[in-house]
This record gives structure tokens, sequence and C-alpha cells, in this order.
């Protein structure tokens, strides 16, 4: 499956990768506004204005989603990203005021070299500058360039993750994902074989599982030092409530993609709807549409971070 978030009418992805050490942020800009929900799952989430996206609560849109590395501290970077929409009119109207809804979430990567250099505010604003409607690089980039899979036995073991995108559409309507693979866990190929992961003793991959299976117990993991963090999005015309279950739905993405899942992922998956296609869809069908898109581009992000290791 090829194809990129940024086929969903309505959006622009931008990254910015920092030259100190592997680390960075991704937006994805919907300026216009977009009708947003969420899924949060995992033991150890962090992110950023997502009790909002809750169906009951007023506010009808956002304006952009942040992913970034550098743990908590990365959150700073979704105050560029407020900054950039704000000093282009664009945002919620309050009065006078507009105010740029903008949800975010990590993933921890503060273990690749000096830890106090992390996404701010200034990267979150140059990641604005640089979004496009064109295809977003994959790999090692922005909010994925720190990301790393394999963890069950010790950063010493894992490989490199990384950021993919995917998109696929059907009966007029577009589903695209973009996702940011920082696993506990394998990424696990369609036909089960490990695309990357724990290494061995010879150095080459293994399926975790297996090893777990056969009593080699892993070590004692960090809790909240793996996240696998992404955004979902269609053409499609969806309310709150639809947009959150379209968020459920695409985690199941996840389960396909990357073994083991475990409460050491703070899994965080966003769902956007421009409603550019002006089609009302079946949910169940946009949910699957979901999770393919969603465990392709784990898999293209992975692989492509693979290539250039």
């Amino acid at each position: 499956m090829a194809g990129a978030l940024t086929d969903v009418a309505g959006l622009r992805v931008g990254h910015h990768t920092l030259a100190a050490r592997a680390t960075g942020c991704t937006v994805v800009l919907c300026p216009d506004g977009a009708v947003a929900g969420v899924d949060v799952r995992g033991g150890a989430p962090g992110t950023r204005e997502t009790d909002l996206l809750r169906p009951e609560n007023v506010v009808p849109q956002v304006h952009a989603v942040l992913l970034t590395g550098g743990s908590a501290f990365g959150l700073a970077a979704a105050d560029g990203v407020m900054r950039w929409l704000e000093s282009r009119g664009h945002g919620l109207a309050v009065g006078a005021v507009r105010v740029p809804i903008v949800p975010a979430a990590v993933i921890f990567d503060l273990w690749h070299g000096d830890p106090a250099v992390r996404p701010d505010a200034a990267a979150g604003f140059a990641a604005c500058d640089a979004a496009s409607a064109s295809p977003p690089e994959v790999g090692a980039v922005g909010a994925g360039a720190g990301a790393t899979v394999g963890k069950l036995w010790g950063p010493a073991s894992c490989m490199p993750g990384g950021l993919g995108t995917a998109s696929v559409t059907v009966d007029g309507v577009r589903v695209g994902a973009l996702m940011v693979v920082n696993a506990v866990g394998d990424v696990i190929d369609a036909d089960g074989s490990v695309i990357a992961g724990a290494r061995g003793t010879d150095g080459l991959p293994r399926r975790s599982s297996d090893a777990l299976a056969a009593g080699e117990l892993p070590r004692q993991l960090v809790a909240g030092s793996a996240t696998t963090i992404g955004v979902v999005a269609t053409d499609a015309v969806l309310d709150k409530a639809q947009a959150t279950k379209l968020a459920a739905l695409g985690h199941a993405g996840l389960a396909r993609s990357i073994d083991p899942l475990t409460m050491h992922d703070g899994d965080t998956l966003f769902a956007l709807a421009t409603g550019r296609s002006g089609r009302r869809a079946d949910l169940s069908l946009l949910g699957a549409l979901a999770a393919r898109v969603v465990a392709e581009a784990i898999r293209s992000g992975v692989r492509a971070a693979q290539a250039r290791a």
C-alpha cells in the first residue's frame, strides 16, 4: 500500500528534525479546521488538549495536531504551532480573539544523546513553516527521528523505529494515517515476519513474543519509555463522536503490526475528518480502512528507518 496522510484533502504535514541529537517534531496542519477525536491507550501516555476532543465538550474543531519527541518536555513545541496559526488568523473565535486548538502527543526518546536537547516552541513553528500537501518524508525524521522498537531486553538490543504514512481510497472516500513508531515490541509484517525488533545474541532481530513464550525473561522496563502515536484522517463527513470511534477502530492497526503491545506503551491515536469529500461513509468501513492504513504506516516508517540505519 502506498499513499500518504496528505492524500486527505485539507491536510498538510511538516517535520522539524533537531541537529544536536536524534529527536524532532511533526505537525499535521488543518488551518481551516477539522473535526477531531482521540483514543488514548497504553500505560504511559504523554498528551496535551485531549479532553476537549471528548464528544460532549464544546470545541467543534482543531487546527493542527502535533506529534513530538522529547517526552513531556516536547509538548512545549505545541506553543510554536499555536503561535504560527495565530499569526495567520487561524483558530477558534472566542469573542475578538482566535485561539488555535492544537492537541499533541509525545514519544520518549531522551536516552539518545543530551536529554536537555528536545523540541521546543521554535521547533514547532519551524515544522509549520515546512508543512506541505506533498507526501512527507518518512523514516527517522521529525517526531520519528529518535524512535526505536524492540526494547524488551533493553536499549542495547533495540532497532530504529521511525515515522511512516499510508492511505487508501474506497468508494470516493479517502482514509490516511501517519504514525510515529517507538514501541517496546517488534514491528511485524503482514506475513508475520519481523521487520525490526529486539536483536538476539547473533545481532539479528527475533520475534520477542516467541522468546517470551520460551521462557526468556525481559529486562525490567522503565515506565513511560515507549509510545506509538499517530493520526488517522478521512475526507468523509463525521461528527466528534464518530471521529472518536474512528480513532478507537484505527487502534486495531497497532495489534496487527506491533507484537507484543505492553503497559509500557503510551499509545495515542488522533482522528481527523476534513469533510472535503462531502460524503458520509459507513463508520465500520472507515474503521476497517483506518486499521489497515495505520498498520501499513507503521511498517512503512520502520522499513524506511532500517534502510537508512
